[in-house]
C-alpha cells in the first residue's frame, strides 16, 4: 500500500467507526426515550401497548384513594379528559390534589395508566413546564403574579 492508500483507508476506518458509535448512540437513546401526553392528547394518539411516556396534567380533586400498602390510584386531567393512574411506592411529601403533576409508565392492558414514577411540583409557584405549557395552551391554567 502506497501512504495515500494507507492514510485514505485510516480516514475511511475512523468515518466508519464514528458512524456505528453515533446509530448506536441514536439507537439507544430511542429506547429510553418517554414522549410527554397531555390526557386530552391521548385521544388521539396511536400507542403500542407498553410504550412508555410521561402523563401530565392536575390531579383531579377527589380521585385519590390509597389502596393496600403503598399502592395509590388517582386522575390526572387536562380539565377537558381524564386518565385513571395506579401507583405503587412512596409519593413526593407535596403531592395532592389540584396540583400539577407529571408521572412516567405505560398503560396497562385494562387501558389504566400504570406509573413507575410521580414527579410533583416543589413549590406554590412551580409547575413542570411541559404541564404548563399544555395547560396554558388549553386556557385552564394561568401563572400566579406573586
Amino acid at each position: 500500500m502506497t501512504r495515500k492508500q494507507k492514510r485514505l483507508s485510516v480516514i475511511v476506518a475512523g468515518l466508519a467507526f464514528l458512524g456505528a458509535a453515533a446509530g448506536l448512540t441514536f439507537y439507544a437513546l430511542g429506547q429510553k426515550a418517554s414522549y410527554f401526553y397531555m390526557p386530552a392528547d391521548l385521544a388521539t394518539a396511536s400507542l403500542p401497548p407498553g410504550q412508555r411516556i410521561r402523563l401530565g396534567g392536575l390531579v383531579e380533586k377527589g380521585t385519590v384513594v390509597r389502596g393496600q400498602g403503598a399502592t395509590v390510584v388517582f386522575s390526572v386531567t387536562d380539565k377537558q379528559k381524564s386518565v385513571k393512574v395506579t401507583y405503587t411506592g412512596i409519593l413526593p411529601d407535596l403531592f395532592r390534589e389540584d396540583q400539577g403533576v407529571i408521572t412516567e409508565g405505560a398503560f396497562g392492558p385494562d387501558g389504566v395508566f400504570v406509573a413507575d414514577s410521580v414527579l410533583a411540583k416543589h413549590d406554590e409557584r412551580y409547575m413542570p413546564k411541559e404541564v404548563a405549557d399544555g395547560l396554558k395552551a388549553k386556557g385552564v391554567w394561568q401563572e400566579s403574579t406573586n
